[in-house]
């Protein structure tokens, strides 16, 4: 919302300088987003005379002139418009003046081989309008060497607010004018409008016809103004819109701009002669199209308001007319509307037709209802006064609604809900000032709001307009209590594991992405979805109309599009939510992966030291393990399962588990189906694991960490190699051998498998390394040995295995 500082003083009687204005805006809650000092910008632009013209000696369109700056002996000036002549007064730039239109900054040159010391300046170089066919003319009478903005009234600042949607009744001057005197920073300049009686009836009626759907026009005010002479505006009128980056159009146009800004009321002006018969307010009908007055072609339907007379459409209700019955210079009589539309009704127009309007962004807000017919009565004498003319009487179709309401409001409600303390006077000094009429004189007073704040309607709103006019800075200052208990963790389970699996897995190098919790139905059934409960009512594309079961699609897609735009070995991850029902606890946190290519986490792509190869169901078990380890799972009792959802390739996929029961995610390649099905080509490794699904780690009676135990003692390895059945799993093997001697033994590492020659058929050779780690003293050859006779007795026990010669 911009105004001028001296606009606003028009509804403001107040000696408070700018700096006091723009904070208090703030202080009550319309917070001041820029101020536009135009007077410094224009501060180094003075008047000038024209004392001579002279024909350029090297060029026909441009004239060598001698200015009189007000400053001393004269200055010779280049000058190419051709209004350039002697005795006119313009606006002169000295040297080293910045020009705004032209964005540069002026200095002493040759044109043409003539020396130019200043510029005579047009409006469209001061960026005051689009006129750039001459310099600007002033008048005889204005002052050599006085300041070209305070001549002209360009030094008043425009302030730029912030409105929220709420306060509709503060989108024009006079309702921020209230705010401020309530606030006690001046005094308010309420004049009564009064009514402007008809010589005549009015000859155009009005009908709403809305039949058995809900009406969308509760009022239409409509008068004839005739015999008007429309022409330019006011100077004091084009200023004001000017200053606020509106165009001037003609008085009448500008008129209904006014009021919008200065009252918020829009209004909206036809040509009567344009007119065919009476006005009727309806729902468009299928097929109607109207030209609206931005120079488009709007296709209707019956959703839409709109004021159509005999001919058909002729405006959108309360968001724009149309061209065929707009205003013009040869205007003679005009139709006058001031009307109430259906707020959501307006929004909804504008959002489907794409169409944002000064009307538009006030009626979709509410204006005052009560304003209706006095917003037609103010239109009318300012029309009177610029235009001329004679008036109808006033037609009103349909009855202006009443918006009264009483709130019983009790005083102490201000310190309990706000810790303000404010007297009961000084309550109902902040309520009445704000346009509210307070009754009675116990604890508890009747409130009844203004017509034009229709935001308030409980106790709490009221509270809120207490302090907001009495001052946010009196509420006090009350710290929370912190007690000599620790403080609790912040952060849920839940978070803090979110956090360390997106750590983890970019550690592991890949990069996090983030994609649409919707996907496409067919999608949604291949990767187990597919519940009714989970399809929007309303989706916002084709491809996007069920909630995701999986991070997979999104993933596979993303990475599929990175590909086609030459980055084809990509690892992408997120942790988002999924959903299985439509149940609380059936949304999910999932930590998923996707590796495309040769984007291993050893190395991308090719590279002359050799090549990474592509991506495989290992590689997403590395990323899944990672996930599990940083979120607190214990790795150690982790199940590796060979298998996965059906997504997944058969023999390249597995769960990981604690328990058949618990299964904490699953890792793997996508299966070719799944491919085809996504359009996307492999390979892809993907893995997935369900955060919630971790076990809550043991409370441990103290935070301290335990204390690091360093074993003195040399530590040794020992290699085995046993052959079991091709069904027996390199986990079952290293379980067994974990199990001789926990005391000593510390890891088991698969490092080789072999299937082949010497090997016999249905069977094959898995070798582990068994690391043991004494704490007590050094090992003997003999306890070593016996460590190694129980390893291979407890796999031969448990895998049927036989020690490889």
């Amino acid at each position: 919302m911009k105004f001028t500082l001296s606009w606003l003083k028009k509804h403001l009687d107040t000696g408070a300088s700018l700096e006091e204005i723009v904070d208090k805006l703030t202080m009550i809650g319309l917070e001041v987003e820029s101020v536009e000092d135009r007077a410094k910008a224009l501060a180094p632009f003075t008047v000038a005379k024209v004392i001579s013209a002279e024909k350029h000696p090297n060029a026909d369109r441009l004239k060598v002139c001698m200015v009189d700056t007000g400053a001393g002996a004269p200055v010779q000036v280049v000058c190419g418009a051709p209004n350039a002549r002697a005795g006119l007064k313009s606006v002169f730039a000295a040297p080293g003046t910045y020009i705004p239109g032209k964005k540069i900054t002026l200095g002493v040159g040759k044109i043409r081989d003539v020396e130019s010391r200043g510029m005579l300046v047009s409006e469209a170089e001061l960026m005051l309008s689009d006129n750039h066919d001459g310099i600007i003319e002033l008048g005889e009478d204005a002052p050599v060497g006085k300041p070209f903005a305070a001549l002209m009234g360009l030094d008043d600042a425009v302030l730029d607010v912030a409105v929220t949607p709420n306060r509709a009744d503060c989108l024009g001057v006079s309702g921020i004018a209230r705010d401020l005197a309530a606030a006690r920073l001046g005094d308010l300049k309420d004049k009564p409008i009064k009514p402007i009686p008809g010589k005549f009836p009015c000859p155009v009626k009005v009908k709403l016809e809305f039949g058995a759907t809900p009406s969308l026009c509760p009022a239409f005010a409509l008068r004839l103004i005739r015999g008007v002479k429309n022409g330019p505006s006011p100077d004091w009128a084009q200023q004001k819109l000017r200053a606020i980056g509106l165009r001037p159009i003609n008085a009448l146009v500008d008129i209904t701009n006014l009021l919008t800004y200065d009252r918020a009321r829009p209004l909206h002006v036809f040509d009567a002669a344009k007119v065919k018969g009476d006005l009727v307010v309806r729902r468009a009908k299928p097929g109607e199209k109207l030209l609206a007055l931005d120079g488009r072609t709007y296709e209707l339907d019956p959703d839409i308001c709109v004021i159509a007379d005999g001919r058909g459409v002729e405006s959108l209700a309360g968001i724009m007319g149309g061209e065929e019955s707009g205003v013009s210079e040869s205007t003679t009589d005009v139709l006058v509307e001031s009307a109430l539309w259906e707020p959501a009704n307006i929004a909804q127009t504008g959002r489907k037709l794409g169409i944002v309007s000064d009307a538009r962004f006030r009626f979709e807000r509410g204006v005052d209802p009560q304003f209706t017919l006095p917003g037609l009565e103010l239109a009318t004498q300012l029309i009177l006064e610029m235009c001329g003319g004679e008036p109808s009487e006033v037609v009103l179709a349909g009855e202006i609604p009443d918006s009264s309401r009483v709130i019983d409001f009790p005083l102490g409600h201000v310190k309990k809900l706000s810790g303000l303390e404010a007297s009961a006077t000084e309550t109902r000094r902040a309520l009445e000032a704000l346009g509210c009429v307070v009754a009675g004189a116990g604890e508890t007073v009747k409130v009844s709001p203004p017509s034009w704040r229709a935001d308030i309607e409980g106790k709490a709103d009221l509270v809120e307009e207490v302090v907001r006019i009495l001052g946010v800075e009196r509420v006090p200052s009350t710290p929370f209590e912190r007690g000599e208990a620790a403080r609790k963790p912040v952060l849920t389970t839940i978070q803090k594991r979110t956090r360390a699996a997106k750590r983890a897995l970019a550690a592991n190098g890949l990069v996090e992405a983030v994609t649409w919790s919707f996907i496409s139905k067919p999608q949604t059934e291949l990767f187990g979805g597919g519940n009714a409960a989970l399809a929007l009512a309303n989706p916002i594309a084709a491809e996007l109309s069920d909630m995701r079961p999986s991070l997979v699609p999104g993933l596979a897609l993303a990475a599929q599009k990175n590909a086609d735009r030459g980055f084809a070995d990509v690892a992408l991850f997120e942790v988002g939510q999924i959903f299985a029902g439509d149940r609380p606890e059936d949304q999910l946190t999932a930590a998923t992966t996707v590796r495309r290519g040769a984007a291993k986490a050893a190395a991308t792509g090719r590279h002359w030291s050799g090549s990474a190869g592509a991506v495989d169901a290992f590689d997403a078990k590395a990323d899944a393990l990672a996930v599990l380890a940083a979120a607190g799972a214990p790795v150690e009792k982790l199940q590796i399962v060979p298998g996965g959802p059906e997504f997944l390739h058969p023999g390249r996929s597995g769960k990981i588990q604690l328990g058949p029961k618990l299964i904490l995610g699953w890792f793997g390649e996508l299966h070719p189906a799944t491919l085809e099905a996504l359009d996307v080509e492999g390979p892809i490794a993907v893995s997935e694991v369900i955060l919630e699904r971790i076990p809550e780690p043991k409370a441990r009676p103290t935070r301290t960490k335990p204390k690091l135990e360093l074993s003195p003692f040399q530590p040794v390895s020992r290699d085995f190699a046993f052959v079991v059945d091709r069904g027996v799993t390199a986990d079952a093997v290293v379980r067994a051998a974990e199990s001789a001697d926990k005391a000593l033994i510390v890891a088991v590492d698969v490092f080789d498998l072999y299937e082949g020659k010497g090997i016999e058929a249905g069977k094959k050779s898995i070798a582990i390394a068994v690391t043991l780690q004494p704490r007590e003293k050094t090992l003997t050859d003999a306890e070593i040995d016996a460590v190694a006779a129980k390893i291979v007795a407890e796999v031969t026990k448990r895998t049927s295995a036989v020690l490889r010669a």
